[in-house]
């Protein structure tokens, strides 16, 4: 009995022993990374997409059905051309991510060169009714960080990676950027409400598939999928300025624009159907500004209404 309890113990402690090491391997990569040149890491996004293009890997499939599924009216031929543009620009954020991430503030806010509506974000800032930034999954969202910090600190919800390596170095990433990080429970959204009541600003990217009961059957891209309500009940319950804010890439890749703008004060409005509806709406618009930017390879249709899953294979 003390042999079988002694060899698991040791069995339990190679374990740790692994996750520790492999949690340290992977926050060394990510700064090994980081120290290339932006140009070099571009490079190898775009190298990376052709061979996901070339074989066909999941990326590729599940952008190709979303695209399809987004934009029926599109040829084949455009459709395809959208397709292979999403792949790259999708390698190409990642990459700059882990660069950004690694990197004082100031090297992300030097790859900004034009920012268009900037007065929406600081008169909201102004006027001390809180803001909440909408930001969807498109272009290089995470330099956006970088930006807002010179205005403010924002708060922002945050679930730690499972890898201890990655969790480090993201943590580390968000310190930079002078950002509270709050829990995604009820904890999380009520610290968050505090803060708009007092005037300050979160950030929230509601384009993701909520759990069902996080969740309504609302229009994107001509789909009724489940789509987020905390923006909207939030919104309500405030009645705090809702901007949309975005990152786009130059056809280049040497910089990014920046587009702030006031979104509908129907996203305020009690009829949380209404609410819910409008942001989805304004959302599409925003990645409507250059759609081969957005991250169409996450399962956005997985329940569309009638529980219907777009990816299931007949």
């Amino acid at each position: 009995m003390e042999q079988a309890r002694s060899r698991s113990l040791q069995n339990l402690c190679f374990i740790c022993t692994l996750y520790f090491e492999i949690g340290c391997l992977m926050y060394l990569i990510l700064k090994i990374i980081s120290v290339f040149p932006l140009r070099l890491l571009q490079a190898i996004a775009m190298m990376a997409a052709g061979l996901i293009y070339y074989f066909n890997l999941s990326i590729k499939r599940i952008t190709a059905i979303n695209i399809k599924l987004a934009y029926p009216k599109l040829s084949s031929a455009e459709q395809e051309q959208l397709i292979k543009k999403s792949v790259q620009s999708q390698c190409l954020s990642y990459l700059e991510f882990i660069k950004c991430w690694g990197m004082p503030p100031n090297y992300s806010l030097n790859l900004l060169k034009n920012v268009y509506g900037e007065t929406v974000l600081t008169d909201a800032l102004a006027n001390k009714k809180g803001v909440i930034v909408v930001v969807p999954h498109f272009g290089c969202w995470e330099l956006l960080n970088a930006w807002l910090s010179v205005y403010t600190a924002p708060m922002i919800m945050y679930k730690p990676n499972k890898n201890k390596g990655i969790n480090r170095y993201l943590l580390e990433a968000r310190e930079k950027f002078n950002a509270t990080l709050v829990p995604t429970n009820e904890t999380g959204i009520r610290s968050i409400f505090k803060h708009l009541k007092h005037g300050g600003l979160t950030v929230i990217l509601p384009d993701h598939l909520p759990k069902p009961s996080g969740g309504i059957y609302s229009a994107f891209f001509g789909k009724k999928t489940l789509s987020i309500t905390l923006v909207s009940k939030l919104a309500a319950k405030t009645q705090c300025n809702i901007i949309g804010l975005s990152c786009i890439r130059s056809p280049n890749l040497r910089y990014f624009n920046i587009h702030c703008q006031k979104l509908p004060d129907a996203i305020l409005s009690q009829d949380l159907q209404h609410s819910v509806d409008c942001l989805n709406l304004s959302m599409q618009n925003m990645i409507e500004q250059a759609p081969e930017q957005y991250i169409w390879s996450y399962k956005r249709f997985r329940n569309c209404l009638g529980n219907v899953n777009m990816y299931r294979k007949e």
